[in-house]
C-alpha cells in the first residue's frame, strides 16, 4: 500500500487515503513476543546481581504478558470481523492530516484488505485505516434523506400557495408524485408542516387549472386536501390535458 503523496506548488500533499494510511502504519507499534522478550533479557543482563530478580517473578511477568497479547489478540480478531461484514455498506471515513487538516470521506466499501493484524477499507479505489471510520450508514436511510432533501430544495424554490400560477405546475406535480412514490418509512423525513404546505400548493393549482378548464375531473377538487402522513398528495395536480 503506496502512502506517496502528490507534489502541489512545490509542497508534499496527502490525500485522505494516505493520511489514513500513514496514521494507521504509524501507530502500529504494539509490543509483541519478540520485544517482549528482549527487554526480558535486557532486564537479566543489567539487573543487581546483590539483588537478583527471583525465577518466580519472570514467569510471573511473562504470564501477564500473554493474557494481554490473548486479550489483543482477540481485539484485532473482531476488529476484523467487523471489517468484513462492512463490505457493500455506505460509511463515512474521518481522517487528518499531519498538518492538522481534517478530512471526511464517505462511500460503499468496496472489499477489505488485511495486514499485519490491521484493516483497510477499499472506498472508490483507495484504502483507508478501519481505525479512521466514523459511521455506518443504512443506503434505505441515505436514500430516505436524499429524497427529503430534494423535496425540501423543490418546496423552497415555489412562492407562497396564494402566488403560483400555471407557470409553476410542472414543478408541484413533481413534488406530489415525488411524495406519493415514497414509501412510508421515507415519507417519516417530511415533516407535517411540509405535507401541509404542499397540500395547498396542489389545492390551489386546481383551482387554477380549474379555472382554465385544464383540469380533467373538477368535481374532485374539493378532496385535494384531504390527505395526511399517509395519504396521497392532491391526485388532481398535473392531470391537465396536454
Amino acid at each position: 500500500m503506496s502512502t506517496i503523496a502528490s507534489v502541489q506548488d512545490g509542497k508534499f500533499v496527502e490525500s485522505a487515503s494516505q493520511s489514513s494510511l500513514s496514521a494507521a502504519k504509524t501507530g502500529t507499534s504494539d509490543m509483541d513476543k519478540d520485544s517482549f522478550l528482549q527487554l526480558l533479557v535486557a532486564q537479566m543482563k543489567y539487573q543487581d546481581p546483590l539483588q537478583p530478580t527471583s525465577n518466580t517473578e519472570y514467569i510471573s511477568q511473562y504470564a501477564q504478558f500473554s493474557q494481554v497479547e490473548q486479550m489483543q489478540n482477540m481485539a484485532s480478531g473482531m476488529d476484523l470481523q467487523r471489517a468484513s461484514s462492512l463490505v457493500g455498506q455506505e460509511v463515512s471515513i474521518k481522517t487528518t492530516t499531519s498538518s492538522g487538516e481534517i478530512n471526511m470521506v464517505e462511500g460503499k466499501v468496496d472489499y477489505v484488505v488485511y495486514e499485519s493484524g490491521k484493516a483497510y477499507l477499499s472506498i472508490g479505489g483507495e484504502l483507508y485505516s478501519m481505525d479512521d471510520l466514523e459511521a455506518v450508514a443504512d443506503p434505505a436511510y441515505l436514500l430516505a434523506v436524499e429524497l427529503a432533501g430534494a423535496f425540501k430544495e423543490g418546496m423552497d424554490s415555489l412562492p407562497v400557495p396564494e402566488a403560483i400560477d400555471l407557470s409553476h405546475e410542472q414543478a408541484i406535480t413533481t413534488l406530489a408524485t415525488t411524495y406519493n412514490n415514497m414509501n412510508e418509512y421515507q415519507r417519516g423525513y417530511i415533516t407535517d408542516e411540509q405535507l401541509a404546505q404542499l397540500e395547498k400548493y396542489v389545492s390551489r393549482l386546481n383551482q387554477l387549472l380549474e379555472a382554465a378548464g385544464k383540469l380533467e375531473n373538477p368535481e374532485n377538487t374539493e378532496n385535494a386536501d384531504n390527505t395526511g402522513n399517509n395519504g396521497d398528495a392532491g391526485e388532481n395536480a398535473g392531470d391537465s390535458e396536454a
